[in-house]
Parts: structure tokens; C-alpha cells; sequence
């Protein structure tokens, strides 16, 4: 070992003492940088994320004695730094604020090196290269790994999308086997397009002529209809939120009367299904952020919530959620529906779960060292009342999903599922209740 390898231990041991400054540097350089606004809706624990993970890795590089127990340290480094690109995916990041914060950070920790190298004169000449270009080597993996990371989530929405439209095309088939039923029983025009479908239709109820078959066509075509309407529209939306068409305007309004307001509009959907629709929360929860969009997040989590229940029903909840550092409030929307299946579940349902599950073990780790935990719990379920899902549904989750997923994004809120055998499905969207340059 030379003399510059047997010095380094030491600055770990120097790095490891100094890890809390670290942090606490890191997070006032990136609140102070007008480019990332994301970190201020967070916690501090939600904030560090696997960061100290990352530190203690290469903390454990630096100590390394041989080859071998320096590629175990980068391999600790690579995974932690994927979590948390994995994590900042679910807290509403882009890519490139993940990207400006991995900078701030290992700023953070050159500094600390420089600092010990002016307090350590007696040290090699060779010491002190070595462990910037370890910290060069940290920053590279880090940033690739997050890269990387995001370049999967991303794959995993355009699959989730791909099920869909393979549904889609699905129904487009059984819809054309109808129609040429329909044609030959009811000798009625059906060219494919929504106008005949929709005008055939109401013929096929029309006829005086006893006929069940006919009316069960008709109830076939109305529903593939609305469902193909109701498929395009989400993909528009979509379109529309990828292309960085739709912006957030931040205004101030009551979530509390948004939201009972929509749920009172949506009971009588849940009464003609035999479900319950119920509502928990404070009449008046005065907030910021954009009206609209929290509306069509609540709109798309409930409508699905519904289609999926058999049995039951569904239970939408508000409430603040104010941790140290941060304001926050959270909304819920539970169902006693079957859960996902893990095997058939789209792609971003499953990417969605392991970083609930991924940022709950941060969190309760970060409570047990002493740090608060803000979060820390597992959204609750309701036990299941359906019958499990079939695999004909396997897909209808996924762009629907993508958009409230996008919609948090654009809104810097957090998107957390928690779902499990014998138990319903709960969407949990932790928001922010106040923007950076504006006040209620």
C-alpha cells in the first residue's frame, strides 16, 4: 500500500464526521439555485433521499484496501445513485433538476476535500488527486445512473401505453365482429365509422320488433363507443401534457370545496353501480397551486377507482400534511376493488410501487438514525370486495395513470400507490400547499 492509499482512510473518517454539513450545504445550494423549485415542496428526508447511502459508499472507497473492495464501493454507489433517480421520478422531477442537484452536491463534497487538504499539510502529493478523482468518478456514476433511470421509467410508460392500445385494437376487433352481426340481424349500415355506429345504434333500441339480441348489440356498441371516445380523449390529453403544451397556473382556491364539489357531481355514477362513494376531509382547506389540474387528478383516480370496483366502493380523504421545512397537503383515493396484479399490471404501475415502497424505506430509515420522517407511513387500504382482475383488464390503468403522473410533475406533488393481495388500491398525491414566489 503507498503511502498516499494509507492517508485516505482518513479522510473518510473525515467526510463521515462531516457528512451532516455535507447535506445541509447541498440543500441550501439548491434552494438557493432559481432553476430548482421541485426541493422546496419536500422534506428534508424526503430531500436527502439515498444520499447518505451514496456518501457512505464512497467513504467506503476511499478506505478500500484492494481492487476488489473498490468495485464493491462503485457498486453501491451505482445502486444507491438509481434509487434515488428512482425516487426524484416520483416526487415530480425532471430530468434535469436531478441533473443540476448531483452537481450542487459533489461542489459540496470538493469542498470539504479541499478543506481537509488545508488542514492536513503533512499529506502526500498524491493523496489528494486520488480522491478527486474518485469524486469525479462518484459524480460520473451518478449522474449516469440517474440518466439511466429515468430512461427506463420512461420505457415503462411508453409500455404502459402500448397496453393500451393493444386493448384498444382489441376492442376495435370485438366491435367489428358486433357490426357484422348487427348487419346481418338487423340489416342496418355499419361502416365503421363513429357516426353510423352511433345512428345504428339508436335504431337497433328503436325496433318495435321483440328482439333481446338486438338490444344487447345495442348496449355492445354503446359501450366499446364511449370507450373508444373516452381512450382517444386520454390520449389527446396526454399528447398534450408530453409535448409541453399544458402549463401550471398557480392561483389561490379551496381543495377542500374542490373536491367535495366533484365527489357530490360523481355520487350518482357510484349509486347507479350499487357502489358507495364517500368523502373525508375539511370543508375549507385553502391552498395554491392549479385548480384545474387537481380536479382532473381527482377525476382520473376516481373514474378509475369505479371501473375497477365490483363490489363496494371508494373513499376520496384530504387533509394538511405540514412537516418541518415544508407545507403540504395529501389526497387520497381509495377503493375496495381486487388490487393489482403484479404479473398483468402495466409497466408504470409496477415502477409506481416499487418507488412507494423505495422512498417508505428511506423514510423509516431516516426515522429510526433520529431524522424526522414525514410520510413515513404506508397509505392505508380498504379490504378488497371485487374479485380478482382478470388480464382483459391488465391495461386500462396505464395511460390514465401516465397522465396523473405527468400532472404531478408539472404540479411538483409526489404520487405514491399502495395496493396488496386481499386489499383494495390507494393513490396517494402529496402536494404542495405553497409555491415558491407566491403567497395565499
Amino acid at each position: 500500500m503507498t503511502r498516499a492509499e494509507d492517508q485516505l482512510p482518513g479522510l473518510a473518517d473525515y467526510l463521515q464526521a462531516a457528512r451532516v454539513r455535507i447535506l445541509l450545504c447541498w440543500q441550501d445550494a439548491v434552494a438557493r439555485d432559481p432553476q430548482l423549485t421541485t426541493a422546496s415542496t419536500i422534506s428534508r428526508t424526503q430531500f436527502n433521499d439515498h444520499i447518505p447511502q451514496v456518501l457512505e459508499a464512497f467513504e467506503h472507497r476511499l478506505r478500500a484496501h484492494n481492487l476488489s473492495e473498490r468495485r464493491q464501493a462503485s457498486e453501491e454507489q451505482r445502486e444507491n445513485a438509481a434509487e434515488h433517480g428512482l425516487h426524484r421520478w416520483q416526487q415530480g422531477y425532471d430530468q434535469r433538476e436531478t441533473m443540476r442537484e448531483w452537481g450542487h452536491l459533489h461542489l459540496c463534497v470538493l469542498a470539504e476535500l479541499e478543506r481537509f487538504a488545508r488542514d492536513h499539510k503533512e499529506l502526500d502529493e498524491s493523496a489528494m488527486p486520488a480522491a478527486r478523482a474518485a469524486l469525479v468518478q462518484l459524480c460520473a456514476e451518478g449522474v449516469c445512473e440517474s440518466g439511466a433511470r429515468y430512461a427506463r421509467l420512461q420505457q415503462s410508460e411508453a409500455a404502459s401505453r402500448v397496453c393500451d392500445l393493444e386493448r384498444a385494437l382489441h376492442e376495435l376487433q370485438e366491435l367489428e365482429r358486433e357490426r357484422a352481426e348487427a348487419w346481418r340481424e338487423a340489416a342496418h349500415d355499419l361502416r365503421g365509422t363513429v357516426h353510423v355506429i352511433t345512428s345504428a345504434s339508436t335504431l337497433l333500441t328503436k325496433d318495435t320488433a321483440p328482439d333481446p339480441k338486438r338490444t344487447h348489440l345495442s348496449q355492445v356498441l354503446r359501450r366499446n363507443l364511449t370507450s373508444l371516445q373516452e381512450l382517444l380523449g386520454d390520449l389527446m390529453d396526454l399528447a398534450r401534457l408530453e409535448a409541453g403544451q399544458e402549463h401550471r397556473k398557480i392561483a389561490p382556491f379551496d381543495a377542500g370545496h374542490l373536491l367535495k364539489e366533484y365527489c357530490d357531481s360523481m355520487r350518482d355514477l357510484a349509486t347507479e353501480r350499487n357502489l358507495f362513494l364517500k368523502t373525508e376531509g375539511p370543508a375549507s382547506l385553502p391552498v395554491q397551486g392549479d385548480a384545474i389540474k387537481v380536479k382532473r387528478i381527482v377525476q382520473n383516480l376516481v373514474l378509475n377507482a369505479l371501473k375497477v370496483t365490483e363490489r363496494g366502493g371508494v373513499r376520496v380523504t384530504w387533509q394538511e400534511h405540514d412537516v418541518p421545512g415544508t407545507h403540504q397537503w395529501i389526497l387520497c383515493v381509495q377503493d375496495t376493488g381486487p388490487g393489482f396484479n403484479p404479473v398483468h399490471a402495466a409497466p408504470l404501475v409496477r415502477v409506481l410501487k416499487q418507488a412507494t415502497v423505495t422512498a417508505q424505506d428511506v423514510e423509516v430509515s431516516a426515522a429510526l438514525s433520529g431524522e424526522a420522517a414525514a410520510g413515513a407511513e404506508p397509505a392505508p387500504t380498504l379490504a378488497s370486495r371485487s374479485e380478482s382482475a382478470s388480464s382483459s383488464h391488465a391495461g386500462g390503468e396505464g395511460i390514465g395513470l401516465s397522465i396523473v403522473k405527468r400532472l404531478c410533475e408539472l404540479l411538483d406533488a409526489s404520487l405514491e400507490l399502495q395496493t396488496s393481495a386481499g386489499s383494495g388500491t390507494t393513490f396517494r398525491v402529496i402536494l404542495p400547499r405553497h409555491y415558491q414566489g407566491s403567497a395565499i
